[in-house]
């Protein structure tokens, strides 16, 4: 538990604790507080059950991961834990875009909530982005055409799967299909789901359960990383790509 001792002195700090009132909290010593932050001792289960409950972190999060690296606001809810959502900031202390590589896509699910996997990221500033915090996601395959196999997702994380906008696009991170690109329906009122769709339409819709949700993020810009064939420059698919452009033009102007 190499990183319990000093998951519980920032805890105790980002409540605004003294070691004193932090044991009231708790129901425990101000001395068994002491003795765990500086390492002289850690806490058995009992304990931990104690400060999964009182924060509603599980305690493999508390056990496992460096909880300094974030800020209050990078925990997120999920279900009703709350888990660790590192965010990479510049010198500034401006937020970075960190870049989910093609070829190691699939490490995403298991590396998602860990800052350590998160922080050797390749990361880009994108000035030109609204307020949020934003990664970049590689895209595999033909079913969300015109965004092409090879092309990277810029998407802004939604807190709250209620600010599902139907029909947009969104980047899903599930426990069974790990990371996928799709149009999003919420069923979740009526039948506890969201509605993945294709805009390839030889690819069915199919449903995920709200549970089996990790992470959501909502489209923001695209960026290609190869050039269209002159075959694939259609008028439907120029004018389908400066209707999604203008659409994201004009939710970044309302929120300016």
């Amino acid at each position: 538990m190499k990183y319990i001792q000093a998951n519980i002195r920032h805890l105790r700090t980002l409540k605004k604790f003294s070691q004193e009132r932090f044991a009231d909290e708790l129901g425990w010593s101000r001395s068994m507080i002491g003795s765990y932050e500086e390492g002289r001792s850690e806490p058995p289960i009992d304990r931990l059950i104690d400060l999964s409950n009182y924060f509603n972190i599980p305690i493999d999060i508390l056990v496992r991961n460096d909880l300094r690296l974030a800020k209050d606001t990078s925990f997120i809810e999920v279900g009703n834990k709350r888990v660790l959502f590192p965010v990479t900031v510049n010198e500034s202390n401006e937020d970075l875009i960190e870049i989910i590589p093609a070829k190691a896509s699939a490490g995403y699910l298991e590396g998602y909530a860990d800052p350590e996997y998160i922080e050797q990221l390749q990361k880009i500033k994108l000035p030109f982005l609204p307020t949020g915090t934003h990664r970049a996601f590689p895209i595999k395959g033909d079913s969300m055409l015109p965004v092409k196999d090879g092309a990277f997702v810029v998407a802004k994380f939604v807190e709250d799967m209620a600010d599902i906008k139907n029909g947009r696009t969104y980047v899903v991170l599930t426990k069974d299909d790990g990371l996928v690109y799709k149009r999003v329906t919420n069923q979740i009122k009526d039948k506890g789901t969201l509605l993945l769709s294709s805009d390839n339409k030889t690819y069915k819709p199919y449903e995920v359960k709200a549970e089996n949700v990790l992470e959501l993020w909502e489209f923001t810009c695209c960026i290609n990383t190869q050039e269209y064939d002159e075959k694939e420059l259609k008028l439907s698919s120029i004018m389908s790509m400066f209707q999604d452009l203008k659409v994201e033009l004009e939710a970044v102007k309302k929120m300016a």
